[in-house]
């Protein structure tokens, strides 16, 4: 190429010839091959400087006091909030539910004592009806014994058949007891039972001597009572079945009544015992059983008192009308005559002739009034027994329904709020990385790459729009957004200030490169002294690079170059183009460049892409070396360029992050400006769609690798199918192919 190849957009942008070949190397470019250029650069190369006035690396901040991690997976700060949740329920259901089961638990024992006091009603009326058995034996065979009647007698001999079958179902009732009582619950009561069974056994010997001293009934009635007393105390037993006032209070009631009425019985045997089988004589009472049926009179009136004040007056007055305030004459006669009996020694003497027989029929008619009451008694007892086992039923019931209520409550309430928190959280979650993975980027994006009145800049909110803590934390992130996105457009705008800062000094500079390269080509032209040329020429060149480097601003601010080539231009001339804007341009060497013509719209880029990479493989690599260019006509139509260097070449993960940085060219910053060579590159290769590619080399150091695409390297036309004859200059041999593929 002659002269200089200038670029510019006018006709007059062809080669202006000046009269010679390629601008020879100068002796003291040669002697004295100086720094790196200025757009020229390889980052990361071992041995290159830092350029100077660049910030000097900023002092290691101090870590942040207190935990700077999350922490371990058990501390509470990294609990789900569902977790927490469940957690803060816990005590309160557990609590509930711990006093829940305390009150059924104390239900199921009182029905477990209720169960146990139903035993105990049914054992009492055996009891009660075996007592009953007792005394009628005891004061019906009292006269007939008395007066030499045997066992053996029809009365006496049905008697105690009826007695034997009242003590056989009151030992069998027993048994059940003895089974109830394995828990522990019984077990005072079963002891007892076993003390009553053996003392009932006794009765064989009591019947054997049964009213046999003469004048001594005492003895008998004694036995008899001391049986039908154990058998009485029975029923205070059944307090131990239930801790409930009432029962307690009827327990006492029906001991007092029933002790009543078998102090009545004793009379009635006292007296059966002492009057004579016939009416015509009177009856004969010592003084002993005379005492001992005093006592037994006043006992019966001292328990009658027990029993209206245990039960209540106005109760127990209304019970006991049958045998008091004179309702039954008989009951009134027989109490009287009783009292005058036993008053005094010649009591019974004063009083009307009578045989027991006749007064066993008198005072039957108050005993069997006085069973009557104690069968309303049991029945008033067992009906309250079953009152409170239902309402205990029912109070259980209740319990566990309640407890199961609460229960139920608890876990939906905690559902529906722990729902409602997550629900919440989870929108913000992931509004929040949807704003930093994907809308804030491509704001920024967008407003990087057009203009920020035309973007739209508007926040979308998070959409949690309640009252509490998250709804106060997504407002804020709201605000955030917005303070982020108004940050954005603020950087952008400036970033299009600087941009047009850089446009309008690069084109002031421009202007006046080009009018100084006009003068220097024309001094070159009147020129014949070969030292002033020579210097004239060493001048035209650093205008050239001078005016590279104003290109590179105008690349940084992302504006094109206003001059383009209206025709296309031969490949080979677009690489002498660019060899001559490096400085140590006399070291590239050209060889084997295909034919083909490169677009007129991308001859400038290309020459500023070619130059940059060229005066990156002479900075780096020996002043005593070659950096050879070879071009590679593909058969689909591409080219590609090779720039071959002999440095001491790249790490593989050097050269991993510079094809990085020139397939993807990062936002103009500090770290930029220090690499504007890789930057300029990688954003003009971008611009017309060109591939790069370093690679390390197979003689040393690294291989530049230029894809041209169809478009650019058929000067805009689609590729002509081979006619075959002479290739063009090396088009295409196998290190071309695999070159080619591997850049592409």
């Amino acid at each position: 190429m002659q002269g200089r190849f200038k670029r510019d957009g006018s006709a007059s942008a062809e080669p202006e010839p000046h009269g010679g070949t390629d601008r020879g190397p100068s002796p003291q470019h040669a002697q004295n091959p100086g720094p790196a250029g200025d757009g020229g650069e390889r980052s990361g190369r071992p041995g290159a400087s830092v350029p100077s006035g660049s910030a000097s690396p900023a002092p290691p901040l101090k870590p942040p006091a207190g935990p700077t991690g999350p922490g371990p997976r058990i501390a509470l700060r990294n609990w789900r909030i569902s977790t927490r949740l469940v957690s803060l329920l816990a005590l309160p259901v557990v609590a509930a539910t711990s006093l829940g089961a305390l009150r059924i638990n104390q239900s199921m024992d009182d029905i477990q004592q209720l169960d146990n006091m139903k035993l105990l009603t049914d054992m009492t009326k055996q009891a009660t009806e075996l007592s009953a058995a007792l005394q009628e034996e005891r004061d019906q065979s009292a006269g007939p014994l008395a007066h030499g009647g045997k066992a053996t007698d029809f009365t006496v001999k049905g008697l105690r058949e009826k007695t034997d079958r009242a003590m056989k179902n009151f030992l069998d009732s027993s048994e059940e007891i003895d089974s109830a009582s394995k828990d522990g619950n019984l077990k005072g009561v079963r002891e007892y039972l076993i003390q009553i069974a053996g003392e009932l056994g006794d009765l064989a010997q009591i019947r054997k001597s049964a009213y046999a001293s003469e004048g001594n009934s005492t003895q008998t009635i004694e036995a008899y009572h001391r049986l039908i007393e154990n058998l009485i105390d029975l029923s205070q037993d059944m307090a131990e079945a239930t801790s409930n006032p009432d029962m307690i209070q009827r327990t006492r009631a029906l001991a007092a009544f029933s002790s009543a009425k078998e102090y009545s019985s004793i009379q009635r045997a006292a007296l059966a015992a002492a009057l004579p089988a016939s009416n015509t004589t009177t009856g004969k009472l010592s003084p002993n059983d005379r005492l001992y049926a005093q006592s037994a009179l006043e006992s019966q009136k001292s328990e009658i008192r027990s029993f209206k004040s245990i039960y209540g007056e106005d109760a127990a007055a209304e019970l006991l009308k049958p045998i008091e305030d004179g309702g039954n004459s008989t009951i009134k006669a027989t109490d009287t005559y009783a009292g005058r009996a036993l008053v005094s020694a010649s009591g019974l003497a004063q009083q009307d002739k009578r045989s027991y027989r006749d007064w066993l029929d008198d005072s039957s008619t108050k005993i069997q009034q006085m069973k009557n009451i104690e069968h309303t008694l049991l029945e008033e007892m067992e009906q309250k027994a079953r009152e409170l086992r239902s309402a205990t039923e029912r109070d259980a019931i209740i319990s566990g329904a309640l407890i199961l209520i609460v229960l139920g409550v608890s876990l939906v309430g905690a559902f529906v709020v722990a729902r409602s928190m997550i629900r919440s959280l989870r929108r913000l979650e992931e509004t929040a990385t949807k704003v930093a993975s994907d809308r804030l980027p491509e704001l920024v994006k967008q407003l990087s790459e057009s203009d920020p009145q035309d973007v739209d800049t508007s926040v979308e909110s998070v959409g949690v729009h309640s009252r509490d803590e998250i709804g106060r934390v997504a407002a804020a992130f709201d605000d955030v957004h917005r303070e982020a996105v108004r940050l954005a457009a603020e950087q952008a705008l400036l970033r299009g200030n600087v941009n047009a800062m850089f446009t309008n000094l690069s084109r002031r500079s421009q202007g006046l490169i080009q009018r100084q390269l006009s003068l220097i080509s024309e001094l070159e032209s009147r020129e014949a002294d070969p030292d002033q040329l020579s210097s004239l020429f060493k001048l035209d060149h650093l205008a050239t690079r001078m005016r590279r480097n104003g290109e590179n601003l105008l690349v940084l601010a992302g504006e094109e170059p206003g001059r383009r080539w209206t025709r296309p231009v031969p490949l080979v001339d677009v690489l002498r183009a660019a060899a001559s804007e490096v400085e140590q341009y006399e070291r590239i060497e050209l060889a084997a460049v295909p034919t083909t013509e490169v677009a007129g719209r991308v001859v400038n880029d290309l020459v500023h892409l070619l130059a940059e990479l060229l005066e990156n493989a002479t900075s780096f690599s020996s002043p005593q070396t070659k950096v050879k260019v070879t071009g590679h006509a593909l058969p689909d139509g591409r080219v590609l360029i090779e720039i071959h260097d002999t440095g001491i070449g790249l790490s593989p993960e050097d050269l991993a992050a510079i094809n990085e940085r020139l397939a993807s060219p990062p936002t103009v910053d500090v770290s930029v400006s220090r690499r504007m060579g890789l930057f300029v590159v990688g954003r003009l290769s971008q611009r017309h769609g060109i591939r790069i590619q370093l690679r390390p080399s197979d003689s040393g150091g690294t291989t530049a690798l230029v894809m041209l695409p169809v478009d650019v390297a058929q000067g805009g036309k689609k590729p002509q199918p081979k006619q075959g004859g002479q290739p063009p200059v090396g088009g295409g041999g196998p290190a071309a192919a695999q070159a080619a593929a591997g850049a592409a």
